[in-house]
């Protein structure tokens, strides 16, 4: 299995959680969405795979490049 970590592209808040661990995503698929500067901005999934963590919680504060989720997948 291969995985790889979904990081924040911008600082700002967890407005909301898309996903939840176990769950299959579809690449391009919302994961998390942000609030920054009263904008939601969404990171999404590069590829498609299944959700194993998830590394924030609704309403934490993130930095830019914070992880947030990780995805696996099978070669």
């Amino acid at each position: 299995m291969k995985s790889l970590t979904v990081s924040s592209e911008v600082a700002g808040t967890v407005w909301k959680l898309a996903v939840a661990v176990g769950d299959a995503v579809s690449a391009e698929q919302d994961l998390v969405v942000l609030e920054s500067m009263k904008m939601e901005i969404p990171s999404a999934a590069p590829q498609a795979g299944v959700v194993r963590q998830i590394l924030v919680a609704e309403g934490e504060v993130v930095e830019e490049g914070q992880p947030l989720v990780v995805i696996e997948w099978n070669e």
